[in-house]
């Protein structure tokens, strides 16, 4: 088994997660089994409970885990199925070892952080290769090299690495080259100080991946190759892409960084065939159509904290050969100046999910304004709730109806919670999280949509459909297109007279890749599509 590691300098928000997604998926059409996975060093048992502003959006797994958003890149990116054993958190980490202590494993030893909290480091890279049985495990540092944090996690893979030899672990390490518009150049001392500092920590990286806005010349190359003691060809540019991430792999592609990480692991596979990543990419640069879409959220300032539902628009106009325009829209914007004003010049309505009071209204208004105008509308987890209460407000006029998680005396509570949550007092990791089976009502738009009878989809909430009001909306021609398959929860809404109007309670876009897009987001992309073909924009 091969080992890469994956870290990053100068700054954060480089790209190390897209990097080792890009990687793994070269190496993937390169007939290898890869597995990804990330280790977090802050001290939060997983980014349950973490505000959108501080981490982005809480990626969720089938096996209801709750993790890192760079997962949801390794997913998409690649064949892999994730599971909680893909991502590691200090505080995982920490409450491991203090059980363990707690239970006597440790026979007595003081308690360090050299050895046993590298070792528990080290141990989880070990079951993940024993459940995955993978060729190749990438595994991405969290983080800036020099983090206090972020240490034990590095000495634990220079001492794996160690353990495993030269031949079968590699060092990437994603830094930073600045253009410096005053001076007019790119500038490498960045890069230097980075790459010295992770060999103060006794990790000399085999390849240095450099962002940069600006291409890399031969002379810039030899200058990072001898001040950082890395061979001239171990120098890879990745410059800002131009239209898509998507387009990461096919430049790390031509840098031949595929190449050289098999040469150094000792790998013996064909070259990669990209003809399908090709095509996706003409799709999103040279579409055969257009459309806007509006994202109706309270996060839009972030592009983070949606950034699954981003990626999955984009899938869903992948399949349609249309390229798509995303609209952020703030709710609290709708609520203040009606939904028209903002809604008119988009061709579909999104709403996804999110927690708190704050814009509620406004997303109701766009609800009401996608139904009564014909408006496809695609509704996520809140998105149903939402769509919910707007139906039953104005198609139901059922005064003041609304969820029992922003009013809990609404005298209509459509929307309440769920039964097993009633008894819960702590936050994290205890919603109905993961894949939960789907039962597809015969004949419904959802059902021809996935072409299937069960589906298994990804559920992260509280908060569910009240079925005390099941069959008033029912007869209001209100319909249930999938139910859990005992028919005690609710899944999948949508209006059968309308253009296109569904809903999950379920996150669709947690599953959605770039080469197989999710079937809702396909079907409303097509939607909206047919319409803004019907009325230009």
């Amino acid at each position: 088994m091969k080992y890469i590691f994956v870290t990053g300098g100068v700054v954060s928000s480089l790209g190390k997660g897209l990097t080792a997604a890009a990687l793994g998926t070269l190496l993937e059409n390169r007939g290898l089994k890869v597995a990804l996975q990330k280790f977090d060093p802050y001290l939060n048992v997983d980014p349950g409970t973490m505000s959108p502003y501080q981490h982005g959006e809480v990626y969720v797994l089938d096996d209801g885990a709750e993790t890192d958003l760079d997962l949801g890149h390794y997913e998409r990116f690649t064949n892999c199925k994730l599971s909680r054993l893909n991502n590691l958190t200090s505080g995982q980490v920490y409450q491991t070892v203090l059980n363990n202590e707690r239970e006597g494993k440790y026979l007595g030893k003081t308690v360090q952080v050299i050895p046993h909290v590298t070792n528990e480091i080290q141990n989880r890279i070990q079951v993940l290769g024993e459940y995955t049985k993978a060729d190749v495990i990438i595994t991405e540092i969290g983080g800036t090299t020099g983090d206090i944090e972020g240490l034990p996690f590095l000495e634990a893979i220079r001492e794996f690495a160690l353990e495993v030899g030269p031949q079968n672990a590699l060092f990437l390490h994603v830094t930073y080259v600045p253009f410096i518009k005053a001076a007019g150049e790119l500038k490498t001392k960045p890069t230097q100080q980075s790459v010295a500092k992770l060999r103060e920590i006794g990790i000399a990286p085999n390849i240095l991946v450099c962002r940069c806005e600006r291409p890399l010349d031969k002379e810039l190359r030899q200058k990072i190759s001898l001040f950082c003691n890395v061979p001239y060809e171990a120098v890879i540019e990745e410059k800002d892409v131009d239209h898509s991430i998507y387009e990461v792999p096919l430049m790390l592609q031509r840098e031949r960084v595929d190449e050289l990480v098999c040469r150094q692991l000792h790998l013996d596979t064909p070259q990669p065939n990209m003809a399908h990543w090709q095509e996706i990419i003409r799709k999103i640069i040279a579409p055969q159509h257009r459309v806007r879409i509006g994202v109706v959220g309270k996060y839009v300032e972030l592009q983070d904290a949606y950034k699954s539902v981003y990626e999955a628009i984009i899938h869903g106009g992948v399949a349609n050969d249309c390229g798509v325009e995303i609209e952020k829209l703030d709710a609290e914007d709708i609520e203040r100046d009606g939904a028209e004003k903002h809604l008119k010049s988009v061709a579909g309505v999104l709403v996804p999910g999110g927690f708190g009071e704050r814009g509620i209204e406004g997303k109701i208004m766009a609800a009401r304004y996608a139904r009564e105008n014909g408006v496809p509308y695609l509704g996520l987890c809140l998105g149903m709730q939402i769509a919910t209460i707007e139906f039953a407000r104005n198609v139901l006029k059922l005064a003041h109806a609304h969820s029992t998680e922003f009013a809990p005396d609404t005298p209509h509570p459509v929307i309440a919670m769920l039964d097993e949550q009633t008894r819960v007092t702590r936050k994290g990791g205890t919603m109905r999280l993961g894949a939960q089976p789907c039962q597809l009502t015969v004949g419904t738009r959802t059902a021809r949509l996935y072409g299937a009878f069960v589906v298994k989809e990804r559920h992260r909430h509280r908060y569910e459909f009240n079925n005390a009001y099941r069959e008033q909306f029912a007869q209001a021609e209100f319909v249930f297109s999938g139910l859990t398959p005992d028919s005690k929860l609710v899944e999948i809404i949508e209006l059968p007279k309308h253009p296109f109007y569904i809903a999950s309670q379920f996150h669709p876009e947690f599953q959605s890749k770039p080469h197989q897009p999710h079937p809702l987001f396909t079907g409303f992309i097509a939607a909206a599509h047919a319409r803004s073909h019907a009325k230009p924009l």
